[in-house]
C-alpha cells in the first residue's frame, strides 16, 4: 500500500480532530534548544561518491597519534577475531531462543562464560551485557538485592561516565548513594572506614582508577564482609594479565568494559560489559547465562539456563530488564582471550605497562611536569601540567597528536591534570614525539 499526500485541508481536519491547532504544536514540550533548525544535509550523492566523500574524511583522522583513554583504548586486534566473528555460525548480536539451531552461538557464549571467570578469578559469568558502565549499575542492583540494604558507597576514582550510569539507574530508587572524592588519584581509604556500616549494601571501586592508579583492595573488601557488605570492582580487562583479580582481592562482584577485548574503538561502541560472581549469588546475576547439558540422545549440547529478566519470568522475581547482551562483540572478546591464551595475555599486559613506564618518565622529565600520584600505575597515568590541560591538548592535536584527557571537565579543580594513556600499539618515536611536543607548546 502506497502513502497518499494529504492536502493541506485534510491535514486540517485530522489536527482538529485530535484537538491541536497546528503540526508545531504536536512537538511543543520539546524545548526550542533541541529541535533542529536545519539538518544542513549536502545534495544526493551517488552510492560510489557517497563512499569515496566517507573515505576521504575518515583519513583526515589517519596522522593522529592518539594518547587517550579513560575507558576506551586503542588495541592491537589480531586479524582472526574479525574473520572468525564474521563466520554464519556466530554472527549475530541477539541472544538465541531456539537451541536447537543456535548451538554455535550458545556454545561460544558458555565459552564466553569460562574465559571471564577465569580473568576474573570468580566462579560465576553471565552472557555479557550493554557496556561497562551499566554492567557497575546492574552490579549495584544486585547487591542492593542480596543485602537487602538501601546504601551504596561509590568510589569517586570511578570512571564519571560509569558513575552518572550508577546515579541514573538508582535515581528513581529509595538508595542512598555516598560518593566518596577520591585523594590524588586514588580511593579516600580512611574516608571508606567511617563511612562503611551496617546499613551499606556494597562499596564500588576501579582498579585501576580513572586516574591510572593500581591499587589492593583487599583490605577494603574484609572490612564491607565485616559490616555485612559487598566489594563492586570495576576492572581493566587488559590490565588483569598483571595485576591481582578481583577474585584475589575478595571482590563479591567484578564487572568491566569489554572494548579492549577485541573490539575497535569505532567512536565510542559498540563494545560489551562483562559481569562475574561468586556462585552463591548466581541466581542474583542480571541478563542470561548459558549452560551445558544433554540431548535425550546423550549428545553435549547447550541452552539458555537462567533467563531472570521480566520477558522470561513473574516481573516481581526478575533481577532485571536487560535486553541485549551484546552477543556479537562478545564473541569477539572471546576469540581474542583465545587467540592471546594465558602467556600472550600477559606479555600484552607487560608491553603496555612497560611502555607507559617509559612514557611517564620522559613526560615528567620536562620542566614543570610532574605525576599526580606516586602509586604504581598499568597503562595510563595522571600529569599535572603548568597549564590547563584542556588548551595543551587543544594546542597538540593541531600538530596531530591526541595527547590524553583532560580532567577539569570531570573534576572540578582539576583543569591542570592530564591523563595519558599508552597502549602496545604506541611507538618509542611516537612517545618522544609527544614529549617534545608537549614541552614546546608548554614553553615556547
Amino acid at each position: 500500500m502506497g502513502f497518499t499526500p494529504h492536502t493541506r485541508e485534510e491535514i486540517r481536519e485530522m489536527l482538529a480532530a485530535i484537538g491541536v491547532g497546528s503540526v508545531g504544536d504536536l512537538f511543543h514540550s520539546i524545548p526550542q534548544a533541541l529541535r533542529a533548525r536545519s539538518f544542513d544535509l549536502p545534495p544526493g550523492m551517488s552510492e560510489f561518491e557517497m563512499m569515496t566523500r566517507l573515505q576521504e574524511l575518515a583519513g583526515r583522522n589517519a596522522d593522529v597519534v592518539p594518547f587517550v583513554g579513560g575507558g576506551f583504548y586503542d588495541h592491537i586486534i589480531p586479524a582472526a577475531v574479525d574473520h572468525l566473528a564474521g563466520r554464519s555460525e556466530f554472527y549475530t548480536a541477539y541472544t538465541p531462543y531456539q537451541p536447537e539451531c543456535s548451538q554455535g552461538t550458545l556454545q561460544a557464549l558458555f565459552e564466553y562464560q569460562t574465559a571471564i571467570c577465569r580473568l576474573t578469578g570468580l566462579a560465576s559469568s553471565n552472557a555479557s551485557l550493554y557496556d561497562g558502565g551499566t554492567a557497575l549499575a546492574e552490579a549495584a542492583l544486585m547487591a542492593l538485592r542480596i543485602t537487602g540494604r538501601s546504601r551504596i558507597l561509590l568510589d569517586g576514582a570511578v570512571n564519571p561516565f560509569s558513575r552518572s550510569i550508577v546515579r541514573t539507574y538508582l535515581a528513581n530508587l529509595p538508595v542512598e548513594v555516598v560518593e566518596l572524592p577520591p585523594v590524588c588519584g586514588e580511593s579516600d581509604r580512611s574516608r571508606f572506614s567511617r563511612e562503611i556500616d551496617d546499613r551499606t549494601a556494597a562499596v564500588l571501586v576501579q582498579n585501576p582508577t580513572f586516574f591510572g592508579c593500581v591499587a589492593d583492595y583487599g583490605d577494603l573488601a574484609g572490612q564491607a564482609h565485616r559490616c555485612g557488605a559487598l566489594l563492586v570492582s570495576s576492572v581493566y580487562a587488559v590490565s588483569l594479565g598483571l595485576l591481582k583479580t578481583p577474585g584475589e582481592m575478595g571482590a563479591d562482584i567484578a564487572v568491566g568494559d569489554g572494548q579492549s577485548l577485541g573490539n575497535p574503538l569505532s567512536f565510542g561502541g559498540p563494545s560489551f560489559g562483562f559481569l562475574a560472581a561468586g556462585k552463591q549469588y548466581i541466581r542474583n546475576v542480571p541478563g542470561r547465562i548459558v549452560g551445558e547439558t544433554v540431548d535425550r540422545e546423550g549428545r553435549r549440547g547447550f541452552v539458555l539456563t537462567l533467563q531472570a529478566r521480566e520477558q522470561h519470568i513473574k516481573r516481581q522475581k526478575a533481577t532485571s530488564n536487560i535486553c541485549s547482551n551484546q552477543s556479537l562483540c562478545a564473541l569477539r572478546g572471546l576469540i581474542f582471550l583465545s587467540c592471546l591464551g594465558r602467556r600472550g595475555l600477559t606479555d600484552l599486559a607487560m608491553r603496555n605497562r612497560d611502555k607507559a613506564e617509559y612514557a611517564k618518565g620522559v613526560l615528567t622529565a620536562i620542566r614543570g611536569v610532574t605525576a599526580l600520584s606516586g602509586a604504581p600505575t598499568f597503562n595510563e597515568f595522571t600529569l599535572c601540567l603548568p597549564r590547563p590541560a584542556g588548551e595543551v591538548v587543544s594546542s597538540l592535536l593541531k600538530r596531530g597528536i591526541a595527547a590524553g584527557v583532560p580532567l577539569g571537565p570531570y573534576y572540578p579543580g582539576a583543569e591542570h591534570g592530564l591523563l595519558v594513556t599508552v597502549t602496545e600499539k604506541r611507538s618509542r618515536d611516537q612517545i618522544d614525539l609527544l614529549a617534545r611536543e608537549l614541552e614546546t607548546a608548554l614553553w615556547n
